[in-house]
């Protein structure tokens, strides 16, 4: 009895939490596309992948969810508040130029309006070393060298609109994902109940 009465007041907080969510936002249903960028949303997980073309390379950039913040700086002076934050999301952007050759690896961070590259490495097809040379820290890089990256990455769609369009889509899959969630631990503990 006393086991019944526990998983009944969890299903009571799980229904009310999910109309909770579904009353203050409404998810969209995810776009497939986006500039050069076909996306694959894998439901249930925390990265999406990007695909696209540029003359004869492949592009593949590999997504999170949002995992990590900072305060956002405020104009004005005035301190900020908890709410005030400028979200993180981390990219690794794969450029390949034909079969099984060398892979041009970024490690970027997308901010809300603008990508910031952190790390470039080279790596031969599908394969990593263990210990593999990560070149410089990106910001000891020469300035004309790194406004050269950036130039490269932004003619192959890897620019501030990406970032702010990733941004409003992660948004809609971190609601998704938490209400669907919260759907499969409901499901489960009505299982158990029956």
């Amino acid at each position: 009895m006393r086991k019944s009465a526990f998983e009944g007041n969890i299903l009571r907080l799980l229904r009310n939490e999910i109309q909770y969510e579904l009353q203050r936002f409404t998810p969209t249903q995810p776009v497939a596309e986006f500039d050069i960028f076909t996306i694959d949303d894998r439901p249930g997980e925390q990265w999406i992948i990007l695909k696209g073309k540029f003359k004869d390379e492949g592009i593949k950039v590999e997504v999170t969810m949002f995992d990590g913040a900072i305060p956002a700086s405020k104009s004005g002076g005035g301190g900020s508040t908890a709410d005030e934050v400028q979200l993180h999301i981390t990219l690794i952007v794969n450029i390949t130029k034909g079969e099984g050759g060398e892979v041009l690896e970024f490690m970027c961070s997308a901010w809300p309006d603008s990508i910031e590259i952190n790390r470039l490495f080279i790596r031969h097809g599908d394969k990593m070393s263990a210990q593999p040379y990560a070149g410089p820290e990106f910001k000891e890089l020469d300035d004309e060298l790194q406004d050269s990256l950036y130039e490269f990455l932004e003619a192959r769609g890897i620019n501030d609109e990406l970032a702010a369009f990733l941004h409003e889509y992660m948004k809609n899959k971190d609601k998704t994902e938490f209400i669907r969630w919260m759907g499969t631990v409901k499901t489960f503990i009505e299982k158990q109940v029956e």
